[in-house]
């Protein structure tokens, strides 16, 4: 499978709702797959997907060709960063990745340098409660590389971080990416997401408006804001 996340042919029905239908795109090795569509558009729900914290109602979801629950130690394959820490308040930022490595067979050598790489080494003996919004989506980043994972699966991962923040995480991603990791990630950053992705599919009731490349998507428009906007909001852009 070439190291590649697959999501082939998903619906997922609520009742009588149709939430998604057919989504179908790939995250590729060494490039990053920026997975966008307005609030309500399937995202999340697709992602969830993914995880194993929701099923489809038909499909498939695949990471290196097999589902995320049957990859033992999931962690080593897959970092993900979604729905917040996830740590009670009163936990430090170090017992935090401690639990989390400890019970994913990773050596706890990991925990310094995740809190190295996104600078929060200084918060370590700090209470999660007392991290502010961005330093909390440090942690989740930091969580999420505890494995040294080959996929990186990240639900609006600059939410809250400050401009220094921004910049660190577009460099930070680039060189995951260059490293050789498949990185898929969802924002509401239009203009951030197009300074760092190889990769588009946007989203839009529950269907693929559009996918390929960074360069065959804008093909017809300036810039990426103009791109979804016209997708979701009624545009007359020909496909």
């Amino acid at each position: 499978m070439e190291q590649t996340v697959q999501i082939q042919n998903v619906s997922k029905h609520y009742g009588s709702k149709q939430i998604l239908k057919n989504v179908s795109f790939e995250a590729k090795k060494g490039k990053i797959t920026a997975f966008l569509g307005p609030n309500g558009a399937g995202k999340s729900t697709t992602l969830r997907i993914l995880l194993g914290l929701d099923s489809a109602s038909e499909g498939n979801v695949l990471i290196d060709g097999k589902p995320y629950a049957e990859w033992d130690n999931p962690l080593k394959k897959v970092g993900a960063c979604f729905d917040g820490v996830g740590a009670p308040n009163d936990r430090t930022v170090r017992q935090h990745l401690h639990i989390i490595a400890v019970s994913n067979g990773i050596p706890k050598s990991r925990i310094s340098e995740v809190t190295e790489i996104t600078g929060i080494a200084h918060k370590a003996a700090s209470k999660v409660g007392s991290l502010s919004l961005g330093e909390g989506q440090r942690l989740g980043i930091a969580a999420a590389l505890l494995g040294d994972p080959q996929f990186l699966i990240l639900d609006e991962p600059t939410n809250g971080l400050d401009p220094g923040g921004i910049r660190w995480f577009r460099n930070f991603i680039r060189k995951q990416a260059e490293n050789g990791k498949t990185i898929l990630l969802s924002s509401h950053m239009l203009s951030e997401v197009e300074t760092i992705t190889d990769d588009v599919v946007i989203i839009n009731h529950g269907e693929i408006a559009a996918q390929g490349t960074l360069t065959s998507v804008m093909d017809k428009l300036p810039t990426l804001e103009d791109l979804f906007f016209s997708l979701t909001e009624g545009g007359n852009v020909a496909w």
